[in-house]
This record gives C-alpha cells, structure tokens and sequence, in this order.
C-alpha cells in the first residue's frame, strides 16, 4: 500500500511533468519519507466525464482501481501542466469523476512550465477546484520552471540541490498535514 500518490495528470505524448513526477517519487523513496506510487493518467483512458465513478453502471476496473488506489494513500501530490493558464482536461476530467476520494484529503500541487513562472497560475484554478470538492491543499507549492531543460526524462534535475531544497519545503509540509490528519482521525 502506498502511503503517498502521486498523480501525474498529463496525458501528451512528450509530457515534461512526468519527469517532475518521477523526481518526486525518488526523492520521497531516496530519503524513507514514504512509500511513494505513481498514478500516471495516461495509463488509465479516463471516460470524458458523464457521470461520478460511483454512478456508473458497469465501471472499467481500471477506473475502480485508480479509485482504490487514491481512497489508500494517506496524501496525494498532483503533478501537472500549465496550459495557457489552466491545468490539462484529464486532471480536472478525473477530479470531477470521482469525489469522495478526495474529501478531507491532504493533497499538495506540483505546477509545471516549459517557460520562467512554473505553473504559478494553475495553480489558483486548481486549489479552487480541490477546495469545492472538500480535499485538503497543502500550502506549500512546487514550482518546476522549464521543466524540459531542467529535468531529463528519468527525472534528474539539473540543479539537484536547488530541487532538493524545493521538495524538502514542499515534502515537509505535506508530511505534516498527513500526520495532522492522522491524530484528527483517532479522536
């Protein structure tokens, strides 16, 4: 069981945020912060969405696992794009999909750019959507800029202390709020 997922929401064939995705899982494995698993959306062919997975009368179980999968994890790092100020259709296809998979959820929000910003806009779209459906936004972001240039397709950064600065802040702050969680939880 994975105690932390991460969703890698782009489905493009020459993503750049999966590589943010696999960074992420490494570091967090690298250091015993957690078991980290990826949930990659383009393994999963996500129908557009008509109705929440719970509705649907003969659900792929494809679907259901991923549903499982979210339901287990005791936190969630979203990875995903930023197209033209938004987040890709199959994150916001998949979060509309499902609901109570994220209900009081700590989840926390990696923005990835080919250009200077790293995302800093999507994010606000997204936060917005996550907070409507009752999950639980970390406030600590990561920020990936020219993700193609700064990570290769395994990943590896770049500049690796830079990155592993950022994740600690970032990793550190999510840890928290699933541990916070936790002890909410037992009383």
């Amino acid at each position: 069981m994975s105690d932390i997922l991460i969703i890698s929401s782009s489905i493009r064939k020459k993503r750049n945020s999966h590589r943010i995705a696999l960074f992420l899982q490494r570091y967090i494995a690298d250091r015993g912060l957690g078991e980290p698993d990826i949930l990659d959306l383009k393994e999963y062919h996500f129908p557009l969405f008509e109705e929440r997975l719970t509705r649907a009368e003969d659900p792929d179980e494809r679907w259901v696992e991923a549903s499982e999968r979210i339901n287990r994890a005791k936190g969630v790092i979203i990875v995903t794009p930023e197209y033209n100020g938004g987040y890709p259709a199959s994150l916001k296809n998949v979060i509309d999909f499902m609901y109570k998979e994220w209900r009081r959820k700590p989840i926390a929000l990696a923005a990835v750019s080919d250009g200077q910003f790293g995302g800093t806009q999507v994010v606000q779209s997204l936060q917005f959507v996550l907070w409507k459906i009752g999950a639980w936004t970390v406030p600590a972001r990561f920020h990936a800029s020219f993700a193609d240039k700064n990570y290769d397709e395994a990943g590896v950064p770049a500049d690796k202390e830079l990155s592993e600065k950022m994740a600690g802040l970032f990793v550190d702050e999510l840890l928290w709020c699933m541990e916070a969680k936790r002890r909410m939880d037992k009383e």
